[in-house]
C-alpha cells in the first residue's frame, strides 16, 4: 500500500505540473544549470583514480574540444552516495505515476500527446527530492501489438515526466520501469572510474614449445613490468599487454577474455536486486490507460512536443517509421533476395550484428555460408549467393571484445576495414559497436567512434552512393553480473554518444533502442526474432524502399 505522504505530495504536484510549459522549463534548467558539475565528473573519469591507468589516443585540439562537447551530451544529474541506507533509496513499489488530463480538457485523439507524471519514493514511502533515477517508459496496446517509447524528463526533484505521441486508435496503456535507482548510478559511475579493468583480457604467446599467457587491456595497473604496445598505427586506438617473461611481443597468438572481478560492498549489492529495485515496473495512481479516438477532422497538426521525436512505433507487430522512411515488409525470401541482388553487405561489430548475419543465413535458402574455419563467435564469416551475385560478410570489431578467442591475424579495426572498401551503389555497410565498451571511461568509446567516423567520411567522399547504416544499442535482461558489466544505463549513455558523433552525417540508423523498448517481448541483449525481422526490414527499406512491398 502506498504511503499517505507520497500520495498527498503526488496529488499536489500533479496539479502544479499539469501543463507542458513547465516540462520545457525543467528541460531548460536541466541543460543549463546542471551541465557543469556533471561534465566535470565525466571528464575526470580516467584521471581521478590512480590504481589503473587508461591510455588514450593523442587528440588534436579540435578533437579534444569535440570530446568535451560530446561528454556534455550525456551529463547525468548528481546522484546520492551509494552508502545511503537502503530504506532511503528509490523503491518502485512505493513510487507511482499519474496520467495527466489532456491540456484544455476533452477526449484523447490520434495526434495528441499524453503526459504521465512519475513520482519516485523510497522504501519508507517518503518522496525523493532529487533526480538521477534510470527510468524508461512505453505506451502500448497488448491487443494491437502496438507500442512506442516515451521520452522521460528528469525534473531533479523526485518527479519525472514521460511524454508519448498518440499514434493509434483504441486502448493505449502506459508502462513505466525503474531500471536503476539513482544510488545505483553512483556505483556504476564509480566502477568505470575506479575499476575499468574489472573485466580482464589476455593473450597467448607461443614460440616453438614455449608458451605464456599475459594480461592485456587499455587500462592496466601501474607496474614495473615491460609492456607490449599494440596501438594501431593507422587509427591510434590503444591496446597493451604485459610483456611475457620469456617470449617476444611478436609471439602473440590470440586475444581472449580473461576473468571478472566483482568488487562492490554488500550494501551496494542491495541496490541491484531483480524484482525489487532493478528493472521493476512502477504502478499507476489511478488509471494506467486511455482510450484514443480517431484524429479529429479539421484539427490543425499538433506541434511535436516530444524532443527528440520518436523514430517510429509498432502497430500489429510491424515497425512504422516516423522519420519519413517507408518501411516495407520483406515477407518472402525472394523479396529479400531481390533487394540484395548484385550487392555486397558488410557487417561490422559485436554479437548483436553477428545476429543479423545469422538471421539472413537462415532466411535465405540460396545464401550459402562459405566455411572459413573461423571461431563460431568471433568470425569472420562470409556467405554467398552465386546465382544472384550476393555476398554477406561479418567481422567483429577489434579489442576490447569479450566473446570467444580471436586470432591476432583477425584483429581488425572497423576504421581500417572501411578504408579497404571500394564502396558504391551496390555496397551496404552496417556498423554496430557499443556493448563491449561499457566498462571503460567514456573517452575510450568516443575516440573509437571518432576513428570510425573519419573512415566513414573518407568512404563516402570516394564513393558517395555507399549506404552506411548504424545499429544503435538496445536494452537487455539484467542480472547483477550483467548490470556491473553491461547495464542499460551504460548502454543508454553510449547510445546517446553514438548518435551525437554521427549527427548530421549521411548515414542511416536502425534504432535498436526504441525498437526493443517499444516491443512487447522481454528485453534481451540479443533481441528475439520478431524484433530482428523488423530491424532487417528497416535496413533493406533504406536500399529498396521503392521497389519492394
Amino acid at each position: 500500500m502506498k504511503a499517505n505522504a507520497c500520495k498527498r505530495s503526488h496529488i499536489f504536484i500533479s496539479i502544479f505540473l499539469a501543463t507542458f510549459a513547465l516540462l520545457f522549463m525543467m528541460l531548460k534548467y536541466y541543460s543549463l544549470e546542471n551541465v557543469i558539475k556533471s561534465t566535470e565528473v565525466l571528464q575526470g573519469a580516467s584521471t581521478e583514480h590512480q590504481h589503473n591507468i587508461c591510455r588514450h589516443r593523442h587528440l588534436s585540439p579540435d578533437d579534444a574540444q569535440e570530446q568535451l562537447l560530446l561528454l556534455d551530451t550525456i551529463v547525468w544529474p548528481e546522484t546520492p552516495h551509494s552508502s545511503t541506507p537502503i530504506e532511503q533509496t528509490s523503491d518502485p513499489a512505493h513510487s507511482t505515476f499519474t496520467i495527466l488530463p489532456k491540456p484544455g480538457g476533452g477526449q484523447w485523439h490520434v495526434g495528441d500527446h499524453l503526459e504521465a507524471l512519475i513520482q519516485v519514493c523510497d522504501f519508507q514511502g517518503h518522496p525523493k527530492n532529487s533526480g538521477g533515477d534510470v527510468l524508461v517508459a512505453r505506451l502500448h496496446s497488448p491487443d494491437l501489438h502496438a507500442g512506442v517509447a516515451g521520452q522521460v524528463v528528469d525534473h531533479l526533484n523526485g518527479f519525472y515526466s514521460a511524454v508519448f505521441p498518440l499514434l493509434w486508435e483504441g486502448i493505449a496503456q502506459v508502462e513505466v520501469t525503474l531500471v536503476h535507482p539513482s544510488e545505483a548510478v553512483t556505483v556504476l559511475r564509480r566502477l568505470n572510474r575506479e575499476q575499468p579493468d574489472r573485466i580482464s583480457f589476455q593473450s597467448l604467446y607461443r614460440s616453438g614449445s614455449v608458451s605464456e599467457t599475459s594480461i592485456c587491456n587499455i587500462c592496466l595497473p601501474p607496474t614495473e613490468k615491460e609492456l607490449c604496445n599494440y596501438t594501431d598505427l593507422h587509427t591510434g586506438d590503444p591496446w597493451f599487454c604485459f610483456k611475457p617473461s620469456r617470449l617476444s611481443c611478436d609471439d602473440r597468438v590470440n586475444h581472449a577474455r580473461g576473468g571478472f572481478k566483482q568488487n562492490i560492498a554488500a550494501q551496494e549489492e542491495k541496490l541491484f536486486r531483480s524484482g525489487v529495485n532493478m528493472k521493476v515496473s512502477i504502478g499507476a495512481s489511478g488509471s494506467d490507460s486511455v482510450t484514443v479516438l480517431p484524429k479529429e477532422n479539421g484539427t490543425p497538426e499538433v506541434k511535436n512536443i516530444v524532443n527528440p521525436k520518436p523514430p517510429g512505433y509498432y502497430y500489429k507487430g510491424v515497425w512504422r517509421a516516423l522519420d519519413g522512411t517507408r518501411v516495407h515488409q520483406f515477407e518472402k525470401a525472394s523479396d529479400v533476395t531481390q533487394c540484395l541482388r548484385g550487392k555486397v553487405l558488410h557487417l561490422f561489430g559485436d554479437s548483436t550484428i553477428r545476429q543479423w548475419f545469422l538471421h539472413l543465413n537462415a532466411a535465405l535458402p540460396d545464401l550459402k555460408e562459405f566455411d572459413l574455419h573461423s571461431n563460431k563467435q568471433t568470425g569472420p564469416f562470409m556467405s554467398v549467393d552465386i546465382t544472384n551475385n550476393i555476398m554477406v560478410d561479418f567481422r567483429c570489431h577489434a579489442p576490447p571484445i569479450r566473446f570467444g578467442t580471436l586470432e591476432t591475424s583477425e584483429v581488425r579495426y572497423i576504421a581500417n576495414e572501411l578504408d579497404g572498401l571500394l564502396g558504391g551503389a551496390n555496397t551496404i555497410v552496417v556498423i554496430g559497436i557499443w556493448s563491449h565498451f561499457s566498462t571503460f571511461p567514456m573517452e575510450i568509446y568516443i575516440q573509437r567512434l571518432m576513428s570510425i567516423r573519419k573512415a566513414v567520411v573518407r568512404l563516402l567522399k570516394r564513393a558517395p552512393d555507399t549506404l552506411v547504416v548504424l545499429r544503435t544499442a538496445n536494452l537487455k535482461a539484467l542480472t547483477l553480473y550483467e548490470t556491473l558489466t553491461n547495464s542499460d544505463w551504460y548502454s543508454m549513455q553510449r547510445d546517446k554518444l553514438l548518435r551525437a558523433v554521427f549527427k548530421g552525417m549521411n548515414v542511416k540508423l536502425v534504432d535498436a533502442w526504441d525498437m526493443t523498448l517499444a516491443h512487447y517481448l522481454p528485453h534481451n541483449l540479443h533481441p528475439q526474432p520478431p524484433i530482428i525481422k523488423n530491424m532487417i526490414d528497416v535496413l533493406l527499406s533504406y536500399k529498396c524502399g521503392q521497389r519492394s512491398g
